[in-house]
């Protein structure tokens, strides 16, 4: 997912290193901060692999800062894995919504509707956290106050999500600049 941020954020536009970092924390560090130590070496295997660009300019201070640029290869990079993400980016929450961060860039609304279905056709499967006999057990079935909250909260996230993605869903099909009915 790192590197998926990486390149939606600089597809945006070209950033210094602490700029791109505040901006992906600011979109999941409260889940799952990232670090120095993660950030710069997973920015160098994208440059060394042509997908993002790296210059320096003379810095505000003292100091001169790399600016990194996404390159042709690193935009295609970003596109392909936008239109075809892996399961997990679909069923974890938090990389579906790091993967709705970038969706915009994929051009085509019958390609942004797919992964939104894939999201869809996954929430409609039954599941819970939870299982006795092999069936996810509900909310009104949970055991105790703490598993009820859980699976509760589960519940109403998920109702909400599924309409959110029936609205999104109508709107690009009914395609840009066309009023709904």
């Amino acid at each position: 997912m790192l590197e998926l941020t990486i390149l939606g954020f600089l597809h945006d536009e070209p950033l210094h290193g602490y700029e791109l970092k505040e901006r992906i924390r600011g979109l999941s560090g409260h889940v799952r901060p990232v670090s120095d130590g993660a950030l710069y070496p997973a920015i160098s295997r994208l440059a060394k692999n042509g997908l993002v660009d790296q210059r320096t300019e003379p810095g505000a201070g003292a100091a001169p800062r790399r600016i990194l640029s996404l390159t042709d290869a690193g935009r295609a990079r970003l596109l392909a894995r936008l239109r075809d993400p892996k399961d997990v980016e679909i069923t974890d929450g938090q990389r579906f919504f790091t993967l709705l961060a970038f969706l915009h860039h994929l051009p085509d609304p019958a390609e942004q509707a797919a992964v939104l279905r894939r999201r869809k056709a996954f929430l409609d499967t039954p599941a819970s956290f939870f299982y006795r006999d092999g069936e996810p057990v509900r909310a009104e079935e949970a055991g105790d106050l703490f598993r009820q909250g859980m699976l509760r909260i589960a519940r109403a996230t998920g109702q909400a999500e599924k309409a959110w993605l029936a609205e999104a869903l109508a709107e690009l099909e009914r395609g840009p600049g066309r009023s709904p009915g």
